[in-house]
């Protein structure tokens, strides 16, 4: 089998040819990807569920919109938070309850105290469930044209506009990605 190139701490951007409902137009950062398979989360799909209903010790560090988001269609009924540390934070000085996954973001044991993190995250979001790849299930998507992969930004977690994310992560690629963005969301009415 050939060695895979981690794209761990990117984002997948769907690309209009991507059929799948549950991927129309998302943002996924990838929380895992390695030869076992792919792990990430939908940044781009609020829920009207608040925080505090299902998690009221993180509410108060939730970013806005103070919402659950779905993460993606699998095991719904479980959460993850994944918080951007200003700075990063060093390995040797991370925050009990965050473990990095790329840059400065991370994820969050949501099982620890909210306050041992309080006053170290810069931004916090909650997703249920999360979106999952096989081995070579991503890639194979990839080779197919479903995703374009770009660097992800730190605010890109906890984007105030979520709904805009799709268009912004595109507009701000130096490439013919940008060009993209502007990609009706229904072509037939062109």
């Amino acid at each position: 089998m050939t060695e895979v190139s981690s794209l761990t701490g990117r984002l997948l951007v769907a690309t209009p040819a991507l059929a799948d409902p549950n991927f129309d137009r998302a943002v996924v950062l990838l929380l895992d990807h390695d030869e076992e398979g792919s792990l990430g989360v939908v940044l781009n799909r609020p829920t009207p569920v608040d925080v505090g209903d299902i998690l009221e010790g993180w509410a108060d560090l939730a970013g806005e919109p103070g919402v659950v988001f779905q993460g993606g269609p699998v095991s719904l009924d479980s959460a993850l938070g994944v918080a951007v540390i200003p700075g990063g934070a060093s390995p040797d000085h991370a925050p009990l309850g965050w473990r990095r996954v790329h840059g400065a973001i991370g994820l969050v044991d949501l099982e620890a105290p909210p306050e041992l993190l309080a006053k170290a995250l810069g931004s916090l979001r909650i997703f249920a469930g999360y979106a999952g790849w096989g081995p070579g299930q991503l890639e194979d998507e990839l080779v197919d044209g479903a995703w374009y992969v770009v660097e992800s930004e730190p605010g890109d977690v906890s984007s105030p506009a979520p709904e805009k994310l799709w268009r912004d992560v595109l507009r701000r690629q130096r490439s013919e990605l940008a060009m993209v963005a502007t990609y009706p969301d229904d072509p037939t009415l062109n």
